[in-house]
């Protein structure tokens, strides 16, 4: 079984993520996919175990095992926890459904950990091109502000919600060079602020639902074993390394 065969025939859950999820799109935005697949478990009784991800096979697509999802999202990781949380579902089974069922289990307050880390890898990178060129790359400027206020929201309130809404414009303006640096640096030390101080009160609990998620996993995985085994054939290497968009897995 090659890899993308688990992507065709095993995938439980698969949304559009980036501008399109997040109410940014505009004409030249790519379509970007992002999914979950469930390797049949007597894969892993070999050698040669299924990988942890997959690119393709179509462009802009991106999945994860099952599992390596599950720890991702309990780690907090942003691109895992918005493709949980993506209003654009493009398929969905029973295992899917008990996946989005369990979103509230992956949420804690270590996002805030999480989330800053990338952060202020992001805003390295800007401050670099800053001093290089004069200017930021304003499209990664836009982004970082968004996760910016999607990590306050999540610690206040304890729900993400991906979706701009009424900051699309603002967001916009930023991505288009229309709004000066040191402007989008106020802004991002405000949201940073902000995002310190929803820590303090937030509702969120200090470490996710480990319990709940292994159990789900567990059910999967013995589920998936008492299925007719997969025909021969490897199943390729599991790769390692970094996810779609430089995110460390």
């Amino acid at each position: 079984m090659q890899p993308q065969d688990l992507v065709r025939d095993h995938t439980v859950y698969s949304c559009v993520t980036g501008s399109r999820a997040f109410g940014l799109a505009t004409d030249a935005s790519d379509t970007d996919r992002r999914g979950v697949f469930l390797a049949p478990t007597p894969l892993y009784w070999r050698f040669e175990k299924p990988p942890t991800h997959v690119e393709g096979p179509g462009e802009e697509q991106f999945s994860w095992e099952l599992e390596r999802f599950c720890e991702l999202a309990l780690r907090g990781n942003p691109n895992i926890l918005e493709c949980l949380h993506s209003p654009l579902v493009e398929h969905v089974d029973d295992t899917g459904r008990e996946l989005l069922s369990l979103r509230g289990a992956f949420l804690s307050r270590r996002a805030y950990d999480t989330f800053t880390r990338y952060v202020l890898g992001q805003r390295k990178k800007l401050d670099a091109d800053v001093r290089t060129t004069g200017a930021p790359r304003w499209k990664h400027a836009m982004h970082l502000l968004r996760l910016l206020m999607s990590a306050r929201d999540l610690l206040s309130s304890g729900e993400l919600r991906i979706d701009v809404g009424e900051q699309r414009e603002p967001l916009l303006a930023v991505k288009r060079g229309e709004v000066p640096w040191v402007r989008v640096e106020e802004w991002m030390a405000r949201l940073a602020a902000g995002t310190e101080e929803a820590l303090r009160g937030s509702p969120l609990p200090e470490e996710p639902d480990h319990t709940r998620v292994a159990d789900f996993l567990y059910r999967a995985r013995r589920a998936s074993a008492l299925q007719p085994e997969p025909g021969p054939g490897p199943a390729g290497p599991a790769r390692s390394g970094g996810g779609p968009s430089g995110v460390p897995e």
